[in-house]
């Protein structure tokens, strides 16, 4: 437990003191946020704002987690480091964040609000997304030999029937990262509405995988064990990932003096499915992620329909412009996207826990 409120404690720390550094450093050097001609009009007064603030979350990411086992280190010198787990989502949220930085920068330098061209940034997920579901599949615990991730489907834990095979599950695992990183990346458009609404679903992972540390197969013959290696290091990165999203809320929340870019937003959903992968809860994490679904679908259900029928089914995608054309103040779309985030989140960790509680019956 302590590791996981030193990773949280440092990662805020650093997010919350580097964000205002980097908004110094990027104002000066021009790195600000070219803003969709199309969209709302009030959001032309955000033009210049810094963007690339996901810099300092994944560097709070980082910074709680080595921290957090330093401490370890320090306490026991015996104690257990980074695990195969642990590091493996981490290289995927790593790779998608290069992958967003690249598209930030390139926006900025050309001045314009498109960066990599969609092909260039298939072509970063697919590389980050195929690199962690090999890896995922070898690296056996000598004591369980659970691995990092099981090529089967998972609700709360492994749907016995449901098997992908290697193949199968390699193409799962892109389809997932692709989908939740683009998830996130598409909520990213009002201040502080990203960064908000995957705290909460970060945090609640916290509490998933610290429960199944408490209850992990490998150390308790409990009814209803889960097999999953390595919770603690990933409630450590939870952590991290939760305070380090909170520390720049402080910054990013309305009206935003910075943005976190599709550097953050990347690598936020990369790590939000990665850890949804690990963890075993690949279709909870559907629940969680409630509101990043929504957005999704709004924009595909946009297209779709002006494909087909020329006419638009809102008046812009993703879905939270919508509510602003048609009159809403920013601030209140945003608090009320938090509370449907928020209750989808409670709503899954409801799911998570009644699962338990059925098989101790």
């Amino acid at each position: 437990m302590k590791n996981i409120l030193v990773a949280a404690a440092i990662a805020l720390m650093v997010s919350i003191l580097l964000t205002p550094y980097l908004i110094r450093v990027f104002s000066r050097q021009g790195f600000g946020q070219e803003i969709r001609e199309e969209g709302p009009q009030n959001h032309k007064a955000k033009r210049g704002t810094p963007t690339m603030g996901g810099v300092a979350i994944m560097t709070a990411i980082w910074a709680g987690y080595l921290a957090s086992h330093g401490y370890a280190w320090l306490t026991d010198r015996h104690a257990e480091g980074p695990t195969a787990t642990g590091l493996l989502v981490m290289l995927l949220t790593t790779v998608l964040g290069l992958v967003g930085f690249l598209d930030d920068f390139i926006k900025i330098r050309k001045q314009r609000n498109l960066g990599l061209n969609k092909t260039a940034k298939l072509v970063g997920q697919l590389f980050g997304a195929v690199s962690f579901a090999v890896l995922a599949l070898y690296f056996p615990d000598p004591d369980t030999g659970y691995r990092p991730a099981s090529d089967h489907l998972s609700f709360v834990r492994d749907i016995g029937f449901v098997s992908f095979g290697a193949i199968g599950f390699i193409i799962f695992c892109y389809l997932a990262i692709s989908a939740w990183s683009n998830a996130v990346n598409f909520t990213d458009g009002l201040d502080g509405l990203a960064a908000g609404s995957t705290a909460m679903v970060l945090a609640s992972y916290v509490l998933i995988s610290f429960w199944q540390f408490r209850n992990n197969c490998g150390l308790s013959t409990t009814q209803g064990c889960y097999e999953v290696r390595d919770p603690l290091d990933v409630a450590v990165i939870a952590a991290a990932a939760t305070a380090g999203c909170v520390g720049f809320l402080w910054w990013n929340a309305a009206p935003a003096k910075i943005f976190m870019g599709d550097t953050g937003s990347l690598a936020l959903g990369g790590l939000v499915a990665g850890i949804s992968i690990v963890s075993k809860t690949e279709l909870l994490m559907i629940v969680l992620g409630g509101l990043f679904v929504v957005e999704m679908m709004s924009v595909v259900l946009q297209i779709a329909v002006f494909r087909t029928t020329r006419k638009r089914l809102f008046r812009m995608a993703p879905f939270h412009h919508h509510f602003e054309l048609a009159g809403w103040a920013e601030t209140t779309v945003i608090i009320r996207f938090w509370l449907m985030a928020g209750i989808c989140c409670m709503f899954g960790l409801g799911l998570f826990y009644s699962d338990w509680l059925g098989l101790q019956q």
